[in-house]
């Protein structure tokens, strides 16, 4: 079964809070089982959308799930149940 935009934003989401809250590039690549060019088209909607933050580090960057990020998680599992209690 294909996944959908939001399903996918949702498994990046999910990924960096499994990780503490905050994630390298790398992990959340394979995580999100996202090609590269997909991946950055997502994080840069994300971080538009304020959902995650980018955070620089000694060295490289890490990803990190803000509070609208979480937000929008847990309303993601509240519609998941719900669409799954009426079999859709």
């Amino acid at each position: 079964m294909r996944r959908t935009r939001i399903d996918i934003i949702n498994d990046m989401l999910l990924a960096i809070v499994n990780k503490g809250g905050s994630i390298k590039p790398t992990h959340l690549l394979y995580k999100s089982n996202l090609s590269h060019t997909l991946m950055k088209e997502y994080i840069r909607e994300l971080i538009s959308k304020k959902l995650i933050m980018e955070q620089p580090e000694k060295r490289g960057k890490s990803f990190r799930i803000t509070d609208k990020g979480r937000q929008f998680s847990r309303e993601y599992k509240k519609m998941k149940e719900f669409q799954e209690s009426f079999g859709l």
